[in-house]
């Protein structure tokens, strides 16, 4: 509870001084926004949160202030949604598998090989499926302002790499409690073990764990040379970010400013987009100076990956309910 301290605080301050908030010289209002990766220009966590805090105060000429709370400041992922929904936590960069175990339908998106590649993933999220899912979560009391973007999520291993399904039979890879991570992975053999993002190090480092799955961004800008011999660029699953507002504090906002805070989600999402196209190939590049080796996407047997997740989708379909797997597959070309 300690952790969410600044966030209630935080909160106070919004819903007390909003309403004043029309003028110049009205009191400053104060918006914090947490994330569980570390304070990193190429992380797209913290850039989400970076660039989302610049363009709001440089909108609002510093009328709203923003502050960024890495490094799990403000709690696990959990713990920030459970806050947003009730107010005490105001903001969040979250990561969709997450939000997929309070909201159901979010599961569809990380459905594994479901994107051919971040171009297709991007076209669907911005369009009506991106849109339809954001106005769903709204019922849970968290506004969903936009899409960014982790991309896909490559695994990190220590022992071997990994070229082919057999590859990872019987290893143990920290993934998050989600059911879809969870169903993908017991379809491939792999001893999945649910953990903390802050235990991961740790654990690679003591061998608790064989490897992970995380985005190429996150792996570069987190010590994983130190703990982990190889990337492999396997593509299971692709990681939508969604930039998270409690709706109670939202709504306290003008709608002017509401606006603003919209507007500056989208231009986050824009800045991390380009960091990641601009950025992978650097990002590889200097891993492997570091030690690390980087196994290529043609030299993954892709096809071999996806018949054996292919199960998944109909399991998971079961469990999301209504229409959204279906409907998915027919925005991807695969139903």
């Amino acid at each position: 509870m300690k952790r969410f301290i600044a966030a209630v605080v935080v909160s106070a301050m919004v819903f007390s001084l909003v309403g004043c908030g029309e003028t110049s010289s009205a009191p400053k209002t104060v918006l914090s926004i947490g994330y569980t990766t570390a304070s990193n220009p190429n992380d797209p966590y913290a850039l989400t949160a970076q660039k989302f805090k610049e363009v709001v105060e440089e909108k609002t000429q510093g009328r709203i202030t923003v502050n960024d709370y890495p490094s799990s400041q403000l709690g696990s992922e959990p713990e920030m949604w459970e806050g947003m929904q009730i107010g005490t936590c105001d903001m969040a960069v979250m990561t969709n598998a997450y939000v997929s175990t309070y909201v159901l339908a979010n599961g569809a998106l990380d459905l594994p090989f479901i994107f051919s590649d971040s171009k297709q993933a991007r076209k669907i999220l911005d369009g009506d499926y991106g849109q339809k899912l954001a106005k769903n979560v709204e019922s849970a009391g968290v506004t969903v302002l936009g899409w960014s973007e982790g991309g896909f999520r490559q695994l990190a291993t220590g022992k071997r790499s990994i070229k082919e399904p057999s590859d990872l039979a019987g290893m143990k890879i920290r993934c998050m409690e989600t059911k879809t991570y969870l169903a993908a992975y017991a379809a491939l053999g792999v001893n999945a073990t649910p953990m903390a993002w802050s235990e991961v190090l740790t654990a690679l480092q003591q061998g608790t764990i064989d490897g992970c799955d995380a985005p190429l961004s996150v792996l570069y800008t987190n010590g994983f040379p130190d703990v982990s011999k190889y990337i492999n660029n396997v593509n299971l699953f692709y990681s939508p970010l969604p930039i998270c507002i409690s709706s109670r504090v939202l709504e306290s906002f003008s709608e002017e400013d509401q606006q603003i805070i919209r507007e500056a989600a989208q231009e986050a999402v824009a800045t991390v987009r380009k960091n990641n196209d601009d950025s992978a190939e650097t990002m590889e590049k200097d891993l492997i100076s570091k030690g690390m080796t980087v196994v290529p996407t043609n030299e993954v047997d892709s096809k071999a990956f996806q018949e054996a997740a292919k199960p998944v989708y109909q399991k998971m379909e079961s469990y999301i309910g209504g229409t959204w797997v279906s409907d998915l597959e027919k925005e991807v070309g695969s139903k």
